[in-house]
């Protein structure tokens, strides 16, 4: 008897896995807040004895050492990766029995990095699942430039032949379990659906249908960047980082607020975009835990300010400081709860309009307001309005220069980053609309749409 349970963070795109035979107890790739995990395994009552690493991971704060160190499990990472802590180091081929009827084979799979390790469950002497990391994904593989770009197309080429290692080695009835691809950044396309087999992945999964080239290069014509904060998470995974502090941060009240924005800092407001753009602390900025909140944060702040998380309720600000602590981030400097009139007290509320592409559609006078598309390059070729400028979310805050003068209507593909770029316009001083509405409104509204070619659509 085993069971797979799968740790979703569906913020970040990504998966950790539990696997017990009813006492014992392994974890592949736990994120940072292992308090997660450590429930888990008392409801089950089992005991984890080992964890195990598929890859240092870039995109979220690993707490696979921490977990190792509370619960004095065997930490199993890659023996050739330069990490600065003890670990067991383990190699293609080796074999680590977890329990009398759990053992997992050792299986590289470089690629999304040059050190990656895939993991075959055995469970009664059968391979069962195939622990792929950032390996074979669902549909797809993981990315292979997050090293840089001297080392992609070698780690492409190796990503292409890892993933067929797996599906000639391991049985077609095996479960693929991956630990990217649902949403993740690490991922280089998107991947459907929420289970797979090895023989699911030899019909539809383009690593193993096309040829080595023709991999290559449709992997690159794919990809976009990745948000600034990878940076941060290799070294800081391959120093061994600590379990995060999750208890509250120090209560700021309305004129420490104040003093905070007012010091270059970020007041960040959690509450979802229509409450913002009704009435917000000027100067506050919106990342609404309604949608990417932490990648979103995480790609844009200039590492190293200070955050005060203002929310509705208590609950909602230990969410997002839940959400901080797996990129890295690990103290709020201050939290308030409540609603924008304490937080203010008594000064003036932000404000910006909503709309819609039919709005903007119907405006007469339009060479006097900027029209700005803050999705990403990919989204912009395949499609954007005529006349607009594009800027990404992510490069917005560097090119605040670039927006000519006017009105500001901002929009993405559904209305979550247009609020962000929104609050990011009114505290540089611009008047702005945020566009809340569906980017395929936009032709329906009677606008003009061109595709990067040229070519009207």
């Amino acid at each position: 008897m085993y069971e797979i349970v799968s740790i979703d963070t569906p913020t970040l795109g990504d998966r950790s896995y539990l696997v017990h035979d009813g006492s014992t107890a392994l974890v592949v790739d736990p994120q940072r807040d292992i308090d997660r995990v450590l429930e888990l395994a008392q409801q089950r009552g089992v005991r984890i004895t080992h964890v195990f690493e598929t890859h240092i991971h870039n995109d979220y704060v690993t707490g696979g050492f921490a977990l190792a160190q509370v619960t004095g499990a065997a930490y199993h990472v890659n023996s050739d990766d330069p990490v600065a802590f003890e670990r067991v180091g383990v190699t293609d081929g080796d074999v680590v029995d977890v329990s009398p009827s759990l053992r997992l084979r050792v299986i590289a799979t470089p690629g999304h990095t040059f050190t990656h390790l895939s993991y075959a469950l055995e469970a009664g002497g059968e391979v069962v699942a195939a622990f792929t990391g950032g390996s074979l994904l669902f549909g797809s593989t993981g990315r292979p430039d997050l090293l840089g770009p001297g080392n992609a197309v070698s780690l492409a080429r190796h990503q292409h032949a890892s993933a067929r290692r797996l599906a000639g080695e391991l049985p077609e009835a095996a479960g693929v379990f991956p630990t990217h691809g649902f949403g993740s950044f690490c991922s280089a396309a998107q991947t459907e659906g929420t289970e797979s087999t090895i023989g699911a992945e030899k019909y539809r999964n383009p690593a193993l249908l096309v040829s080595e080239d023709d991999y290559v290069d449709a992997v690159f014509a794919g990809l976009g960047p990745w948000p600034a904060y990878y940076a941060h998470m290799g070294p800081a995974n391959s120093a061994g980082p600590a379990a995060p502090d999750l208890s509250p941060a120090s209560p700021a009240d309305a004129a420490e607020l104040r003093r905070r924005i007012a010091a270059g800092e970020w007041v960040v407001d959690l509450r979802n975009r229509t409450a913002f753009s009704s009435g917000h602390l000027a100067g506050s900025l919106n990342f609404g835990l309604d949608g990417s909140f932490a990648t979103y944060l995480g790609w844009m702040i200039p590492w190293g300010t200070p955050v005060t998380l203002v929310g509705e309720t208590a609950a909602q600000v230990a969410e997002a400081q839940r959400e901080l602590v797996r990129i890295g981030i690990d103290r709020p400097a201050a939290a308030a709860s409540g609603s924008p009139q304490d937080w203010s007290g008594g000064e003036a509320l932000g404000t910006h309009r909503r709309a819609g592409f039919a709005d903007l559609a119907g405006l007469t006078g339009r060479e006097h307001i900027v029209v700005l598309d803050v999705r990403r390059r990919l989204e912009w070729e395949e499609g954007h309005l005529a006349g607009a400028l594009h800027i990404p979310l992510h490069d917005l805050l560097a090119r605040l220069d670039d927006v000519p003068a006017g009105e500001v209507w901002v929009h993405c593909r559904s209305g979550y980053r247009a609020s962000i770029a929104a609050s990011v316009l009114a505290r540089a001083g611009r008047a702005v609309v945020s566009v809340d509405d569906d980017f395929a409104n936009a032709v329906n509204a009677g606008l003009d749409l061109v595709r990067a070619q040229g070519v009207a659509a």
